[in-house]
């Protein structure tokens, strides 16, 4: 049986890109949530190897970490992973690298949030340029290869890499094209994505750490979640 190790679907934006891509594509798996702020748990995850962060994937024997080498591992034996198209394939290959080392800004301005609306106290410089790469890659993805995927026709790594962006979007009010708008309904309408929201406003647990990043971010105007437990 092949385990995913994750964290809260609220926060871990890491976690989101392997769990979608393989949600979305029907790759069968065993989810194992483990709590930011329990050490317990976490303790007892490390323990088992790898680099005690997540996702982290349990394929028999085969322990992988870090979402781009889950992914390129699932991409060995499963060709839908990435788009067929070579030109395509490159494309999204290239995006899905930078996303992975890049984007400072908005990685660190604009945490993942699903359960609030945020409106930013500023528009810094540096977020500002982050947002503009991205709706430039955005674009350039869509216009040359058709959508409504990133990529093409369908959901390939590119759009799954993508998805945390798609939250944070939305969490924050992000300024967006009509195109890029149009991009984000059609991610937020994808039952993966609709499932992995729907469970993250129910967990029952606040992270001190990622709330206060949001509260320094800007103003919270809005909670969308149930009861929760610190």
């Amino acid at each position: 049986m092949t385990t995913l190790y994750i964290a809260n679907k609220n926060y871990s934006s890491w976690s989101l890109r392997a769990w979608l891509l393989m949600t979305e594509l029907g790759l069968p798996f065993e989810e194992k949530l483990i709590p930011f702020g329990d050490p317990t748990a976490w303790n007892a995850f490390r323990a088992e190897g790898g680099s005690g962060k997540v996702p982290a994937l349990q394929d028999g024997s085969l322990h992988v970490w870090d979402s781009l080498a889950i992914i390129d591992h699932l991409a060995e034996c499963h060709s839908e992973v990435w788009p067929a198209d070579p030109a395509a394939r490159a494309w999204a290959r290239s995006v899905c690298a930078e996303m992975h080392s890049g984007f400072p800004a908005l990685r660190e301005l604009c945490s993942m949030n699903i359960g609030v609306k945020v409106r930013l106290n500023t528009l810094p410089p540096e977020l500002a340029r982050d947002i503009e790469r991205i709706a430039a890659i955005w674009l350039e993805g869509l216009s040359r290869f058709g959508g409504p995927f990133l990529a093409g026709d369908r959901f390939t790594a590119v759009d799954a890499f993508f998805a945390p962006v798609v939250f944070r979007f939305e969490t924050y009010s992000l300024d967006r094209s009509p195109a890029m708008a149009e991009y984000i309904q059609h991610m937020l309408a994808q039952p993966g994505m609709q499932a992995w929201a729907q469970q993250a406003l129910t967990e029952p647990w606040i992270e001190p750490r990622h709330e206060a990043d949001c509260e320094l971010a800007g103003k919270i105007v809005e909670d969308l979640r149930g009861p929760v437990s610190a």
